[in-house]
């Protein structure tokens, strides 16, 4: 299956709370770390729902 490089781009702090258990589940919890997931739909979502705090690399 493809992989998908997600990076987290903003803070958490001030954040609403669904928002930080988001990134928890991405693996992501502090600043221009870099996660290789699978490139599933749940994964997708996930991402689309902040895109203000991640961004896909390539």
């Amino acid at each position: 299956m493809a992989k998908i490089k997600i990076k987290q781009i903003g803070s958490p702090i001030r954040r609403p709370e669904h928002q930080r258990k988001t990134l928890i589940g991405l693996g992501l919890n502090k600043l221009h770390r870099v996660v290789e997931l699978e490139d599933t739909a749940e994964v997708r979502g996930a991402v689309a729902k902040l895109p203000h705090l991640v961004a896909v690399v390539d």
